[in-house]
């Protein structure tokens, strides 16, 4: 394809300096892009209410709007999903993203715009290939195509005006012309919504395709290359694709994930780039090969305010931007966007890692922690200690949660983690002692009610059977794509439920 690598190359190339523009000046760009939204949506329901065509400064609008989550805006997008114009956003907006973010029983359905989806997610994945081709000149992915796994593709009509899906459905749905000369499985395939009939017919469709690249989940990544191998009856995925070189993954940390990728697909040619894209928007890219942060990306028409995690539920909490951040403190993401979500806190924390340009790690969820004792242990500690453990005892994870064990009479409190090994430990209490320690190294709070066991006692590690979690997932009817088993929580309700399950098969 040597007319379309030239096109691409030109655009890339044009694209880069307006990277480049917003590397060095981040506020600048993120005001100005703030006073646009502003200015779009200042006739609309929401921006008479607060006056947007008054606002002039961000700490006007940050005055005069309040934080705000999912149950303060339903109502609203109630009214939206019913064909009520002009509220949240001036344009038409009939695509309404089903959030599968969790396993949680509630869904959210958060508008898409048009100019959500060209401005904001086409851009973040035209960014990609623009960061991907420059970090790898030499690279041949337009000379194949690249295979998406998303989630439950079914669209659905909630009303004669509106559907909603999953986003990766809505973006399929929504694609140019020419994007399905460059992917697979075909759009009939892709959309449908029973996961395990859709990877075998992906499989069979997909093993005579140039495949370049993947993306997706990288657990149902996962799932899918194993079935591919077991069908094809190969052992390596190159055997299927002998041109892959690009696993372009989100959702959930990578780590746990890596060594079994790079068993299956071996290769020193195999790269692996990580984006942080959800149903409210494409925030950021990976956009050095050799560090695990990412790019946040300013001009997608999102305006990003941060508060200090330990500080969500003050009320008073001041909204900090780009200005005000530091490395290493965890923020929750509050986001203003071109779908009509106005200081909208998403759920997710993150960790600065550079303020120049601004890079950024995901830290967790503001709802998926343990801290039933003061412990305040969050994602990026549990990821931590296990690829510690994982390390000295030679142990391979599959998936993982864990919960607290709460106080009673005759015991303290403590953590239970059901783990499933992709290869086991051979010593379990060695790996749970290990994995004590590193907590304890990583996080201070944790240390501290462990200390001679006085509130804290050991944790336990229950060693899963294999495909205990997929089987979990199917009872929840969360088969696929965007779906996720919850890593943290601080009560019992996930925990107990694979148990009992375990229970019922025995």
């Amino acid at each position: 394809m040597p007319i379309l690598s030239s096109i691409v190359n030109w655009v890339n190339t044009k694209r880069l300096h307006q990277i480049d523009l917003f590397r060095k000046y981040p506020y600048d760009v993120q005001r100005d892009g703030l006073m646009r939204l502003l200015g779009e949506a200042k006739d609309t329901w929401i921006g008479k209410k607060y006056g947007f065509s008054e606002i002039r400064t961000i700490e006007k609008f940050q005055e005069r709007v309040p934080l705000s989550n999912y149950e303060d805006l339903q109502p609203v997008i109630k009214r939206v999903m019913s064909g009520e114009p002009n509220l949240l956003w001036p344009s038409e907006v009939k695509w309404f993203a089903k959030s599968s973010g969790t396993t949680s029983e509630k869904s959210k359905f958060i508008p898409v715009t048009q100019e959500a989806l060209e401005e904001c997610h086409f851009r973040g994945g035209k960014d990609v290939i623009a960061i991907y081709c420059q970090n790898y000149p030499d690279n041949k992915i337009l000379t194949g195509k690249g295979l998406t796994l998303g989630g439950s593709h079914q669209i659905n009509s909630y009303s004669n005006q509106s559907f909603y899906g999953d986003l990766s459905a809505i973006i399929i749905e929504n694609l140019p012309f020419w994007a399905q000369f460059i992917r697979t499985p075909s759009q009939e395939v892709a959309l449908l919504s029973e996961w395990e009939e859709k990877m075998d017919i992906i499989t069979r469709e997909t093993i005579r395709d140039n495949v370049t690249s993947l993306s997706g989940v990288p657990s149902w990544n996962l799932v899918l290359i194993k079935y591919i191998l077991e069908f094809t009856g190969k052992s390596s995925l190159l055997e299927v694709w002998p041109n892959l070189e690009l696993f372009l993954h989100g959702g959930v940390s990578f780590t746990p994930y890596r060594e079994q990728f790079e068993k299956l697909i071996p290769s020193s040619q195999m790269n692996y780039m990580e984006v942080y894209n959800a149903s409210e928007g494409h925030f950021s890219i990976q956009d050095e090969p050799d560090k695990d942060d990412m790019l946040l990306m300013l001009d997608y028409g999102v305006f990003f305010e941060f508060i200090p995690a330990g500080k969500v539920s003050d009320p008073d909490a001041r909204a900090l931007t780009l200005n005000d951040v530091v490395c290493g403190e965890n923020y929750a993401i509050v986001i203003s966007t071109n779908g009509g979500l106005w200081r909208y806190m998403i759920g997710d924390t993150i960790v600065f890692t550079s303020t120049s340009p601004h890079k950024i790690k995901i830290s967790g969820r503001t709802k998926h922690f343990i801290n039933a004792f003061g412990e305040e242990v969050i994602i990026e500690n549990a990821e931590k200690a296990l690829d510690i453990a994982c390390s000295k005892t030679g142990a391979v994870i599959h998936e993982f949660t864990a919960a607290p064990i709460f106080m009673g009479d005759d015991q303290k409190g403590s953590h239970e983690w059901l783990i499933e090994f992709e290869k086991s430990p051979s010593d379990l209490d060695y790996f749970t002692s290990v994995l004590d320690n590193a907590l304890c190294s990583i996080n201070s709070d944790y240390e501290a009610k462990r200390y001679k066991g006085i509130t804290l006692e050991m944790p336990t590690v229950r060693n899963m059977p294999q495909g205990t979690f997929y089987k979990w997932l199917r009872v929840k009817g969360k088969l696929g794509g965007q779906n996720k088993v919850p890593r943290l929580s601080n009560d019992r309700k996930f925990v107990e439920e694979i148990l009992s399950l375990e229970t019922a098969v025995k």
